[in-house]
């Protein structure tokens, strides 16, 4: 079958479907890192119906295309691909939209495409056992491999060496609230772990504050007799989630300074664990004392950057996969067999 100047089996012409799919997805990852699952449902029944379509064209050729092109690489797709993504979300290593992917991709690239442009043949480099849903898998693994390589050598052209120049960089205090990704800095100084940037939004939407009300009224926020009576729903603490927030206004705030104290010997500073306790879930396994020391570090007037993990989404480098492995191969066993 020809489709313009590409010509495939009609199952792999259909796949690439795929592509746009992936692209808007790693795109709406890396903005709002959300994806809904309604995405994935008209993909997997793609890939279930074009799975269905490849078998009959396999068991019709017989022999080796049956059972070595087809259903060997499928059974590997199917039976090792889809339980890794679930272990993986299952254990944590992976976000629901990602392993939802995964399986998706499992169905949708069973085996090795073939495209023919012009006198070209694409993929250029497979693998002896065919899946190429595992390809898309190995590949995305390598680019995320890379990707602390990456950071490394711009924070050193930046000048910015720091034990966490591998996983992050520095960004301006006040551009948090449209950053996602994970404060990589507690009052001690820079730390491979610190405070969801989501879990600070939820907060900042609980008591119906701004970081910058928080930046210039820290001293007095930290009482936890400031906490709001009736908190603002916290969302999911997305950056494009609908907020109600009643705010506040400098005058409350100093009136409130006057009758506070220094900030020391509170029994819930920032009132950390009255809104945990409060909302629905963990805010994303934030814990009193982590929001705590997160709070210390951007209310503080005088830090203007603060160091950041992106937490680059996992959907990016799949769909990084899915297009290198779609014109070139595979990057690990096509390079080294």
């Amino acid at each position: 079958m020809t489709l313009a100047f590409v010509s495939a089996t009609g199952p792999d012409l259909l796949r690439l479907v795929a592509l746009p799919v992936f692209a808007w997805v790693a795109i709406r990852d890396i903005e709002t890192r959300r994806v809904s699952s309604g995405v994935w449902i008209p993909l997997s029944l793609l890939g279930g119906a074009l799975l269905v379509w490849e078998a009959r064209i396999a068991r019709a050729a017989g022999g080796y295309a049956w059972s070595h092109e087809f259903l060997v690489p499928a059974a590997i797709s199917l039976g090792l691909v889809v339980p890794i993504a679930y272990l993986f979300w299952w254990f944590g290593g992976f976000g629901g939209a990602d392993a939802k992917a995964l399986l998706a991709l499992a169905l949708l690239f069973p085996t090795f495409p073939a495209y023919t442009i012009g006198s070209v043949t694409v993929p250029v480099a497979t693998t002896p056992i065919g899946s190429f849903s595992f390809t898309i898998l190995t590949n995305a693994v390598l680019v995320t491999i890379l990707i602390p390589i990456a950071l490394a050598v711009r924070n050193a052209a930046a000048g910015r060496i720091a034990p966490v120049m591998f996983v992050g960089w520095p960004v301006a205090v006040d551009r948090l609230p449209e950053r996602h990704g994970r404060l990589l800095e507690t009052p001690e100084g820079v730390s491979r772990g610190g405070l969801d940037l989501d879990a600070l939004r939820m907060y900042l939407r609980w008591r119906g504050l701004s970081l910058a009300d928080l930046r210039e009224n820290g001293d007095t926020l930290r009482d936890p007799a400031t906490l709001p009576e009736e908190p603002n729903p916290p969302t999911d603490g997305a950056v494009t989630a609908e907020v109600r927030s009643d705010g506040g206004s400098d005058a409350t705030f100093a009136a409130e300074t006057s009758a506070g104290s220094d900030g020391d010997g509170y029994d819930d500073p920032w009132g950390a664990d009255a809104f945990l306790a409060d909302i629905e879930g963990s805010a994303y396994g934030t814990t009193p004392e982590e929001l705590r020391e997160g709070l210390e570090v951007v209310a503080d007037p005088g830090t203007e950057t603060v160091w950041i993990s992106p937490g680059t989404p996992f959907l990016v480098p799949v769909f990084l996969g899915l297009v290198v492995g779609l014109f070139y191969g595979d990057l690990l066993l096509g390079t080294v067999l």
